[in-house]
Formats: C-alpha cells, structure tokens, sequence
C-alpha cells in the first residue's frame, strides 16, 4: 500500500483485551445517552416550574383599592359631519363707483362702529357732475320762477309753462342723482365689528364689483356644514347639537336654525346652519365638527382612572380571588369621566377604579 502515495498506510491488529469492547452494540450507548438527556430535561422543568408568577405573587404586598363592576349603559350613536365656524353677521364691502382710493383709515383686526368711514375714493369727475347738476338745477328754478310769474300775467302760455316746469324736474333729478353718487365716495361701514380681511390698499383703483373690505360681528357666530342626504332627516330646527372644535376646550353646543330643503346636486349634502352658544376660544374660520345622533346602542363604560396606560398598552386589573388580573383592553370612546370598552372586559367584571396604577398581576388586593 505504500508504492502508491507520498505516505503509507499501516493496519494494526486489536489487542485481545480490547476485542470485547468492539462486539457491544451500539444501541446500549445510545441509551445511555438518552437516559441522561432526559434527566437533564426533567430538572431544567421542575426549576422553571417553581418560579411562575403565581408563585411569586404571595410575596407581593396586599394593596387596598376601590372596586367597580363593569356595567353596560346606553351610549348615543352619532356621526361627525365636518363645518366651518362663521360670523352670522358678515360682509365684504364693494365700490359703487370707479375711483382710486385715496384714504384706508383701518387695519386688520380693528373695530368698527356702523356708519364709521372705512374707505374713501378719489373721484373728482363725479364732483364735477354734481357741480354741474347743482348750477343747471339753480338755472331751472330760477327760469320757473320767472315763468310762473308771467303766467299769472297771462305773458306766456300755459304749454310754455309747463315745458320751463318739465325741464326744472329733470334738473332737480340731476342733482339729485350726482349727489347720490357723490355719497359712493365713502365706503362706510353698515353695522359694527371687526375688519378682517383688506381686498384693496391705499392707492388702489375700486371699481364696482371689486371687493375692498370684510367686516365680521364676533359676537354672534355660527356653524356651515354640509350634512349628508343620509343624516339630513335626523335634523329639525331647534335641535341642540354638540359641536367639536379643535384647540377648543369645554363642551360646545348649538341650535339648528336653517336645513336647506334641497340638496346640492354635486355633493349630495344639504347645507345646515348651526347658531353657536358663546364660548371661550371659539372665533370665525375655525374647523369644526358637528355631532349628528344616528341611534342609541349599550356599550361597557368603566372610570376613566381604571384604565392604565403603560407605553402604548391599556390596561385594567379585574379583582378574582382577591388577587388583581391584569387585562389587556382596548378602548374607544372617551364620555365625559368614562373610557368605553371595546374588548378586554365583560358586564359584571370587578375592576380597580383607585389605585391600579401601582397594582402588578397577581398580587393580592382587599377592597376598600
């Protein structure tokens, strides 16, 4: 066997003694081993057995809480219909003639009493109009004056008369209509509240039908939602609605005072005006929600201080057996000091309303 390789390859006899070792079966060792592997196993159980929860839980102190039963109450069933807070009294002020605007009194945000200037034109040809109307007018009473005394002579006749009478009424009209026109060089304006939004600058030409000036009364306001085709026959006017407005604290109520009697084409919606109670942080502009009942349903409802928020699990600790069991719930919605229970819970369970959020699972508890 050596000629054939760079190494050689001897093959030794056993030793008579060692012979016997070889003749055992294989499948005596492999027991062995197994016995041993599950000795191992059987320990390793019984250690981890002796260190469960439960075990650990009778070293846990007693804590007294407060205890509720969970109960199912009715709950309203309603529907979110998105609006804008606006003033009820508003108005976006327009030129009623041509003219360059030659004073802007107001800024933004500034109070305005009715029938204060806000803005005034430049219109110097409609100043001439009324000088002109105003002299033809002196003209015409003075030549109807002159008239009516020759008829009373009987020095004109009476067709003469009534043409010097005819061209006198025109020219009063004149006047009249120059001064009328004269008086659209003052925007003023029709009712008091606050300028909040300028169209125009001073400078700027303001022509009929060119927006110059918003002015809203702050003091009344209201909300416009688009309610649903769905939705509108739940609404009545007089009906008292809540309303959300975000970064508005409180509770914040209205009464329906306009429902469309029809619908927008386009949308499908019926325009709804919701006259709002005065509150604290509530201004025009705002987005609002408006809450529509749809039924009424039952749900579990337990005190808000019950549920635990530990990262981003809610927990509540049910009472059994005089030791606390921590349930994972999920909630839903919040009403006024309660949290609905969308699972977790069932009617009847014994949860900690004071004092859960100390409390570990399984550690014994006594009611106060």
């Amino acid at each position: 066997m050596g000629t054939h390789g760079s190494s050689s390859l001897r093959v030794y006899p056993l030793p008579n003694d060692m012979k016997h070792f070889v003749r055992k079966p294989a499948v005596r060792i492999f027991g062995t081993l197994v016995t041993i592997l599950a000795s191992a196993i059987w320990l390793t159980g019984c250690g981890a057995k002796r260190e469960t929860p439960q075990a650990n839980s009778t070293n846990l102190p007693t804590a007294t809480v407060r205890i509720q039963t969970v109960q199912a109450k009715p709950q309203s069933i309603t529907e979110e219909v998105v609006g804008t807070v606006r003033s009820k009294l508003r108005a976006t002020l327009e030129a009623k003639v041509s003219g360059r605007i030659d004073k802007f009194p107001v800024i933004l945000g500034q109070r305005v009493e009715a029938g204060e200037l806000v803005a005034r034109l430049d219109a110097a040809e409609i100043k001439a109009r009324l000088e002109q109307a105003e002299a033809a007018l002196e003209q015409a009473e003075h030549d109807w004056k002159r008239s009516s005394a020759l008829l009373a002579q009987q020095a004109v006749t009476r067709v003469e008369y009534d043409a010097v009478q005819s061209r006198t009424r025109v020219a009063k009209g004149a006047a009249e209509e120059a001064k009328a026109m004269m008086s659209y060089v003052e925007i003023t304006a029709p009712f008091t509240g606050v300028v909040t939004k300028k169209w125009a600058e001073q400078g700027d030409l303001a022509a009929p039908g060119k927006p110059v000036i918003s002015i809203e009364d702050p003091s009344a306001l209201q909300l416009d939602a688009d309610v649903p085709q769905t939705l509108a026959p739940m609404l009545q006017r007089g009906a008292r609605l809540d309303v959300r407005v975000d970064g508005v604290s409180g509770e914040v109520t209205g009464s329906v005072s306009e429902i469309s009697p029809a619908a927008d084409s386009a949308s499908r919606t019926f325009r709804v005006k919701v006259d709002l109670s005065p509150h604290a942080g509530l201004s025009s502009g705002q987005f609002a929600r408006l809450v529509v009942p749809v039924g009424e349903a039952n749900s579990l409802r337990v005190p808000t201080a019950a549920v635990v928020q530990r990262g981003q699990l809610e927990i509540v600790f049910v009472v059994a057996n005089q030791h606390a069991r921590l349930h994972l719930v999920k909630t839903g919605k919040h009403i006024a000091d309660e949290w609905e229970i969308l699972s977790g819970l069932e009617a009847g369970d014994a949860v900690v309303v004071e004092g859960a959020a100390q409390l570990t699972d399984g550690q014994p508890v006594e009611p106060k």
